[in-house]
């Protein structure tokens, strides 16, 4: 009998992969100690790659091929590329490449060549995107180190020299990149040695990856083609963000690598750019993240008109018909009034230290005739409000649209921090929440005890994305 030798292709999680003749598809854990296994007890099933496996199922094959202790630079003290593991990779010609390297690089020992870091990585990078099987490439952030020897594995320059490094290797080579740190700047109990995750550390950090691997992503949809407008791109944090003038706004999109299907995406209300690891996490699902100037216009009549026009752009070009809101301090009052005027677009709302209610946050400024905070007199401009009465008496705050906001039955959740010193939980977030109550809205409000107006948002946003992903139906 003839044999034929068949080549089957798939389409795996949105790019298309060749199949091996076992059927499966093989995912190629490269890294140094975290992803051998170290100091774990029952090291095959515990490692991080044994728990992908396991979450990932029979149509995949994962195989772990760290080697304790290496790096990724080429002049590091032991270098990846001279292990036989790295060649053993190669040979393999995986479907999925997933690298973790970079901690052994911020050793004192190796922090002189940190320079060739980028062009080293992006030789490793191409050294499997040239094999016959075209893998599909993700880099992992390296995680915190909590140690205190300067000379070891030093966090100060994973976050400042190392990371941004393989952001910015992600960003010029068109590869996807998870971010690995803040998932665990809070899970030190998670790293007895303060370098290496035990196993439950493991099982978050295969959970992170699996979520990128198994979710449905659309490849051929690019916003930015659909603009029909110049743009300057740039980077944001490894993905690449598109800066235009929409009616005269600055305005802002940045891309996921690949397009979760149904194109979701993140509205950042204000401060672009600040405690960013939410807005980070979600690119890595599949989000877009936008941005539309409309600074100390306080969400008045001319900023919902202007944001109704970009929403009508972003619509037009391709995203989802229900977006997330999201804003931190005054952020919350451009979020909600036009939400209560766009009941039927939104799919939840993120907000954090909100501005809920402006006549209690105006109110130190009357008075006062020689007043000179500029927010507070753009305030009484964007509104036409031109005495004091008229500050304490304005209707025009979320609090007093609550009616329109239910109408939506759209999820909210606001970070609460009890000791802000800015923007009164009591007469902001706590009124709030109680008229939503009131009404049965959805909403549920997570507080900080002890914490100011800032910072914003949690150094590990995992509740925060947990909750947009569950309230849009992205979660697995």
């Amino acid at each position: 009998m003839i044999k034929y030798l068949f080549f089957a292709f798939f389409i795996f999680t949105g790019v298309v992969v060749r199949a091996q003749t076992d059927g499966k598809i093989r995912v190629a854990c490269i890294g140094a100690s975290i992803t051998y296994g170290a100091r774990l007890e029952n090291r095959e099933q515990n490692c991080y790659p044994a728990q992908l496996q396991t979450m990932l199922g029979d149509k995949y094959q994962v195989i772990n091929y760290g080697v304790s202790g290496t790096t990724l630079l080429r002049k590091g003290d032991d270098s990846y590329w001279r292990t036989q593991q790295y060649k053993d990779v190669l040979a393999n010609n995986p479907d999925v490449v997933i690298i973790d390297l970079g901690g052994n690089d911020s050793k004192l020992i190796n922090r002189i060549h940190l320079d060739e870091y980028e062009q080293d990585y992006r030789d490793f990078i191409h050294s499997f995107t040239q094999l016959p099987s075209h893998p599909r490439v993700i880099l992992l952030l390296a995680m915190p180190s909590f140690v205190k020897d300067t000379t070891g594995i030093w966090d100060p320059v994973i976050v400042k020299q190392v990371n941004p490094r393989i952001q910015n290797v992600a960003y010029t080579e068109h590869v996807e990149v998870i971010d690995m740190h803040s998932p665990f700047i809070n899970k030190e109990a998670n790293m007895p040695d303060k370098i290496h995750p035990d196993a439950a550390g493991a099982s978050i950090m295969a959970q992170n990856v699996y979520r990128v691997i198994a979710q449905n992503r659309d490849t051929d949809f690019n916003i930015f083609n659909n603009l029909k407008m110049p743009v300057k791109q740039s980077s944001f944090y490894g993905y690449e963000c598109a800066n235009f003038t929409f009616n005269g706004r600055p305005c802002k999109i940045v891309k996921p690598k690949f397009a979760a299907n149904g194109h979701p995406w993140v509205w950042r209300a204000r401060f672009w750019g600040h405690e960013p690891q939410t807005d980070i996490a979600l690119l890595q699902q599949g989000f877009h993240i936008v941005y539309c100037d409309v600074v100390e216009m306080l969400g008045n009549d001319e900023a919902i008109a202007d944001w109704d026009s970009y929403y009508r752009l972003l619509y037009k070009a391709g995203l989802a018909k229900k977006v997330v809101m999201e804003g931190m301090s005054r952020g919350g009052v451009y979020v909600f009034n036009w939400a209560a005027q766009n009941p039927d677009k939104v799919a939840c709302v993120y907000v954090d230290n909100p501005l809920l209610n402006m006549p209690s946050w105006a109110a130190k400024f009357t008075n006062k005739p020689d007043v000179k905070d500029d927010m507070f007199l753009a305030f009484k401009k964007d509104y036409d409000l031109i005495c004091d009465d008229d500050v304490l008496n304005f209707k025009g705050s979320p609090v007093d649209k609550v009616k329109q906001i239910v109408k939506g039955n759209y999820p909210i959740l606001i970070l609460c921090a009890d000791a802000d010193e800015q923007v009164s939980p009591q007469d902001n977030t706590l009124l709030f929440e109680q008229k939503i109550k009131e009404l049965n809205g959805n909403i549920t409000v997570m507080h900080k005890p002890g914490f100011k107006h800032h910072p914003h948002s949690f150094p590990n946003p995992a509740p925060i994305v947990d909750f947009i992903l569950k309230s849009t139906g992205y979660n697995l």
